[in-house]
C-alpha cells in the first residue's frame, strides 16, 4: 500500500469494537511516534498509553469522546524543551507534537486498527487526574482499537477543496 492509499483509507472512526489491542501492535504505533521528526530534533513531545482501570477513568471523565476504546494515547510538548525560531520567538512544542500525533494516526490504520483525532477534552482535569501530564500542553488524545463492523466515515470525511484552492504556485 502507497502513503497516499494509507491517507486515503484512513478515517476518523467513532465506534470502536470490545476486542483488546495487542501490545506488538501498541508498540509498532508508539515506535512510529518516536521516529517523528521534530524541530531540531529537541523531541520535546511525550506519548502517553492509557490503559489501566484508573487512566482510561480519567480519560473518561475528561471527554465523552471515548468512542468505546479501552486504551488510549496522549500525546502534549514541554515548551521549555522545544526549539523557539529566533527570527520571532516561536515555539515548536505544539508543531513538535502535532507531528508525533499525526504519525501515531496513521500507524494506527496501518496497524489495521481504528481511531480517531479527539482535541475536545478538558486539559486542566485530566491533567488533575493524572498528575504525570502536568506541564505538558497536551494536543491529542486517541482512542485506539479495532473498528465496530458498523462503523463508517462521516459524510463530510471525502469532501476536499479543489488543488487550485489549496495550493498556490509562487
Amino acid at each position: 500500500m502507497t502513503f497516499n492509499e494509507l491517507a486515503r483509507r484512513r478515517y476518523s472512526c467513532r465506534k470502536l469494537a470490545a476486542k483488546p489491542v495487542e501490545q506488538e501492535k501498541l508498540d509498532a504505533i508508539i515506535e512510529a511516534g518516536i521516529l517523528a521528526p521534530t524541530a531540531v530534533n529537541k523531541q520535546p513531545f511525550k506519548i502517553w498509553v492509557a490503559k489501566s482501570p484508573d487512566a482510561v477513568k480519567a480519560i473518561h471523565d475528561a471527554t465523552p469522546f471515548t468512542f468505546g476504546a479501552g486504551v488510549f494515547l496522549v500525546v502534549g510538548a514541554k515548551r521549555e524543551d522545544a526549539w523557539v525560531r529566533p527570527a520571532d520567538k516561536a515555539n515548536f512544542a505544539d508543531v513538535d507534537a502535532t507531528i508525533v500525533a499525526t504519525h501515531l494516526m496513521l500507524a494506527i490504520e496501518d496497524q489495521g486498527l481504528a481511531s480517531t483525532w479527539v482535541g475536545h477534552f478538558d486539559a486542566p482535569k485530566l491533567q488533575a487526574l493524572i498528575p504525570g501530564l502536568a506541564g505538558y500542553d497536551l494536543v491529542a488524545i486517541f482512542p485506539v482499537g479495532y473498528a465496530d463492523p458498523s462503523a463508517k466515515p462521516a459524510p463530510q470525511h471525502a469532501k476536499r477543496k479543489s488543488v487550485a484552492e489549496l495550493v498556490e504556485t509562487l
